[in-house]
């Protein structure tokens, strides 16, 4: 049983709920150019709706500093409605008495968008005034915004003590698909961290070594523990002064029973372009005038032959420069195998942030794993182990 008051347990038919959602969707030229966002909160809204609750959408959109025309989510309720297949009525504040006019007028599984709480200060700040304007117009609060509930807002933590409050199915699939990749996980489990930098994921790794049996590091950040190591990286990404950092966490994970697995070897390239010219050779025989772009295939295969040893995985980060080919190469085999894995029933794998989502959709496997977060923020504040307060607000007593 969930430890997450849900959309099951709530009162919806003849109330006002308040669903904070994320509607931060690219734009260009005032049109919505990825509808993602979007089409994961259609389940929630379309839930409270056909239980007969107004619904009456929360969401922040930019980093406006006050009332700002570009920022405006108007654009968005259009998008919004040609997904849902049905109106969205847009109102051009979220507080006020045009809101409570627009909330009244609303009959029973009417969808109501307001405008950015951003235009607020009070909603950065949590304040208690603004919390006490949002809510004057809800009777329920349904939060299906993880990727805000690091954030302890208005809209995404203060509601939460102001109104009766609940995960939305877009949050409560989320909350679900993170316990199982490491608060209560089929075992052994192995993490995979890469990106560019040590200096990012210091909590990161601190937490992992605790959490995992194997935990495979990939991308620049691995050149640092390879330096830790005594190796000689050439002119690679290279986070020199936590040299002593990595040792440390090195020795953190013997201590814990958790095996680091880094690159044996690498495709190194003169040039930081795709196509550049470029060879595998052993970490240890980089040219002081080359650079680590990717993993090389020894290190490749045996991430590959460990995913058969394993229950869960979870994935932050890329093994290397996967925008540029053939630098890709690591992340794709090795988000493929997982893919296999994960389609015969053999692995959990929950993947997340910013630029792992877009490596696991360059590798064609977006869909295919158990489940790839959006959330960046809080999906690696959460990977950190930190609690996360929008989504501390819903725990059942």
């Amino acid at each position: 049983m969930t430890a997450f008051r849900t959309l099951e347990d709530a009162p919806l038919a003849g109330k006002r709920v308040l669903v904070r959602v994320d509607l931060n969707v690219p734009m260009e030229a005032g049109k919505v150019t990825d509808a993602t966002r979007i089409e994961r909160v259609l389940p929630t809204i379309r839930a409270i709706a056909e239980k007969g609750g107004k619904v009456i959408l929360l969401a922040h959109f930019g980093r406006p500093k006050g009332r700002d025309a570009a920022n405006s989510l108007k654009p968005v309720a259009v998008a919004l409605a040609h997904a849902l297949g049905q109106p969205v009525t847009f109102v051009g504040d979220c507080i006020g008495e045009d809101v409570a006019k627009a909330v009244a007028a609303a009959r029973d599984g009417d969808v109501l968008l307001l405008e950015n709480t951003r235009f607020h200060a009070g909603d950065e700040k949590n304040d208690e005034a603004f919390v006490r304007d949002l809510a004057a117009n809800g009777d329920v609060f349904v939060n299906d915004a993880f990727s805000a509930a690091h954030r302890a807002h208005a809209s995404t933590e203060g509601l939460a003590h102001a109104l009766p409050a609940y995960a939305g199915l877009s949050m409560q699939a989320e909350l679900d698909a993170l316990s199982a990749g490491l608060d209560n996980p089929a075992r052994p489990v192995m993490a995979i961290v890469g990106g560019a930098k040590v200096s990012t994921k210091l909590d990161l790794l601190g937490n992992l070594v605790r959490k995992v049996e194997v935990l495979v590091i990939g991308g620049g950040m691995a050149n640092t523990f390879l330096a830790a190591r005594g190796v000689d990286v050439g002119k690679s990404l290279c986070e020199h002064d936590l040299v002593a950092t990595a040792r440390e966490i090195e020795e953190k994970a013997k201590a814990a029973g958790c095996e680091i697995v880094l690159p044996v070897d690498a495709l190194v390239a003169r040039e930081f372009k795709a196509h550049a010219a470029h060879r595998a050779v052993a970490v240890g025989e980089v040219a002081s005038d080359e650079m680590i772009l990717d993993a090389g295939p020894r290190s490749t295969a045996e991430v590959v032959r460990r995913l058969d040893a394993v229950k869960t995985l979870v994935w932050n980060g890329p093994f290397g420069a996967f925008e540029l080919a053939p630098f890709d190469t690591a992340t794709v085999t090795v988000a493929k195998a997982v893919a296999e894995r994960v389609k015969a029933g053999q692995l959990v794998a929950i993947a997340g942030g910013g630029d792992t989502v877009s490596a696991m959709n360059h590798a064609g496997v977006g869909d295919d794993l158990t489940y790839v977060s959006t959330a960046g923020g809080a999906f690696l504040e959460w990977m950190e182990g930190k609690p996360l307060p929008g989504v501390e607000a819903l725990r059942k007593a």
